[in-house]
This record gives structure tokens, C-alpha cells and sequence, in this order.
């Protein structure tokens, strides 16, 4: 990779993914925006930005004529929960704009990171280390996206030779940008209350695993998959990559190791339970660790401690 543009770059991945990639390429990292979510502060300043609507095939195209683009990261979507009241946008985004960088990339000689989900999978899938594969009949639009962008994408490689790559992220916690509408988002939240002192409402029921993911460990997948050689990948869209896997309990019982005082009580949300219950408790990623060498770096100790130092620091809160 040397000139990269990415996609939906100031949204929850995204605005981590373009700082990150530009502290280590010396091309164009192009930050690719919509309006009403602009670039601010360091997304702004750390390198070129520019107006890229993934629906509009166009604009794709512009930018990557541009800035001389050879990868395209596609992080424009929907997140679950939002997705479920606005299906028809959802397609659009996650299906038809998947199918516009696609055309783009074939085009223009582009490589293709596009990410997948936990989502992905539904309830007749194995819900313990689910396999990379298996049966996958996703009941939400998110889900049913995301197995038609892996369809599509693992498509245009076999028949235009387009390299697309991707990962299936579980749930992904981070201090850095707001959680985006996921149903993994109570694991953000948590922190955040813990952090501020305030009784935490959880709306996920106690035995409801599901696996997650710091977000150093995300971005480090999303490069390092790029990266890979791929004469080794006997899979590409998408792997299966893990990191922990916890309830509301576990998390809650983590927190309270660092935050005694800490409490926590439920406040079921019927429609993000569904979702939940749906998706799998844990995901086997040994394909991804043997083509790729996969290997998270964080466990819900380690993570449990940099996020309360950092969320601390952040919301400037003594400890």
C-alpha cells in the first residue's frame, strides 16, 4: 500500500484507521467524508481530505484518479441497530456502494478492504468458535449486507482478478470515537459510566456472550491483512478474527476490580437483545492466525485497564 483512500473515514473505525495509517505510509491518505461529517481536528489536519459519497460511483472515481490511490478501505455502513430503521439506506450504502468501489477498483486497479461482522452469522449458525465457514442466514439488514458484501467482493476477485480483503470484526470498543448504533455498543458505554461515576443501565441481558475487540487490535487486522501475502490466503472475504469473549457480568465484575464503587443494573432493550441472540457467542479464527498470522495483542484485563486511563484522561476525571 502506498496511496490509500478511506472511506467513511470519520466514523467510528474510520477516524482511528486514517490516523494510524498515516503515521506509518508516507503517500496519500486520503480521509473520505460525506457532508454532514466533516473532518475536525486531526482527521483535518494529518493529511488530504475529500467529499466521497459511496453511493455516487463518481466521486470514488475522482479521488482515486486524484491522489493516485492503489488501496481503497470501504468503512461506509450502517451499524446494527440503525440499520433496522432505515433497511432501504442500509442496502444502499453497504450493498450498492460496496458494488460502485468494486466497479471503481476493477477499473482502476485497486485493492479492496472491506469489512464484515459478528452479524454476519445468525441463529442457525454454530454459536460457539463458530467456523470460518458455516451457514450464514443473517436475520438483521446489517447482517444480511455484510454476507452479501463478502459474496460480492470474494466475486470480483475470482472473476476481475480484484484484490478484496477482509476481516469479520466482532464488537469493537474504543475511547476514542463515539459508539455508532451497534448492538455491541453497551460495551463502550459501560466504561464511560464507570468512568463518570453514574449507575449503569445495561441493555443486554446477563448471559448474553459475544465477542469483542479492542480497537488497537482491530486496526493492526485491517493493515496487517492488507499486507499479507497472499499466496498463503486460502480464504478472503471475509476472515473470522477473535479476541475475548464476555457477558455483561464478566465485563461488569472486570470493571469493578478497578472501579469498586462501580454499579450496574439492567434495562432490557428488546430490539438489541434479538440482534444479540442472534449472533455468536465466540468465532474460530484459526484460519486467519495460519494465513495471515493473526494474533490479538489484548485481553479484557489489558483493555479494561488502558480504557479507564484513557477515558480519564479524556473526560479529564482524577482517579
Amino acid at each position: 500500500m502506498k496511496n490509500i483512500l478511506v472511506i467513511g473515514a470519520t466514523g467510528q473505525i474510520g477516524s482511528e484507521l486514517t490516523v494510524r495509517l498515516r503515521e506509518i505510509y508516507t503517500g496519500n491518505v486520503v480521509c473520505g467524508y460525506i457532508k454532514g461529517a466533516e473532518p475536525q481536528g486531526l482527521l483535518l489536519e494529518g493529511g488530504p481530505s475529500a467529499e466521497v459519497d459511496i453511493t455516487d460511483a463518481r466521486q470514488i472515481a475522482e479521488a482515486v484518479d486524484k491522489y493516485k490511490i492503489d488501496t481503497i478501505y470501504n468503512l461506509a455502513a450502517l451499524l446494527s441497530a440503525v440499520a433496522e430503521s432505515k433497511p432501504q439506506l442500509a442496502w444502499r450504502i453497504g450493498v450498492g456502494g460496496l458494488f460502485n468501489t468494486l466497479e471503481v477498483a476493477r477499473e482502476k486497479k485497486c485493492a479492496v478492504f472491506t469489512p464484515s461482522s459478528i452479524g454476519s452469522f445468525g441463529k442457525n449458525s454454530p454459536h460457539v468458535h463458530t467456523p470460518q465457514d458455516t451457514i450464514q442466514r443473517p436475520e438483521t439488514i446489517y447482517g444480511i449486507t455484510k454476507v452479501t458484501g463478502e459474496m460480492l467482493s470474494d466475486y470480483y476477485y475470482r472473476r476481475f482478478g480484484v484484490d478484496t480483503r477482509s476481516v469479520r470484526f466482532p464488537g469493537l470498543i474504543s475511547y476514542v470515537a463515539p459508539p455508532g448504533g451497534g448492538t455491541t455498543d453497551y460495551a463502550v458505554h459501560i466504561y464511560y459510566s464507570a468512568v463518570k461515576g453514574e449507575v449503569f443501565k445495561c441493555p443486554i441481558n446477563p448471559g448474553t456472550f459475544m465477542d469483542m475487540m479492542y480497537m488497537p487490535d482491530a486496526l493492526r487486522a485491517a493493515i496487517e491483512i492488507m499486507e499479507a501475502d497472499p499466496s498463503k490466503f486460502v480464504h478472503r472475504n471475509s476472515f473470522n478474527i477473535a479476541s475475548m469473549s464476555f457477558d455483561p457480568e464478566i465485563i461488569y465484575s472486570k470493571i469493578k476490580e478497578y472501579v469498586p464503587e462501580f454499579k450496574m443494573e439492567y434495562d432490557h432493550d428488546p430490539l438489541r437483545q434479538a440482534i444479540a441472540d442472534s449472533w455468536p457467542d465466540s468465532l474460530d479464527d484459526s484460519c486467519a492466525r495460519a494465513e495471515w498470522g493473526w494474533k490479538p495483542e489484548y485481553d479484557i484485563d489489558k483493555m479494561t485497564v488502558d480504557m479507564l486511563s484513557h477515558l480519564r484522561k479524556k473526560l479529564d476525571i482524577a482517579e
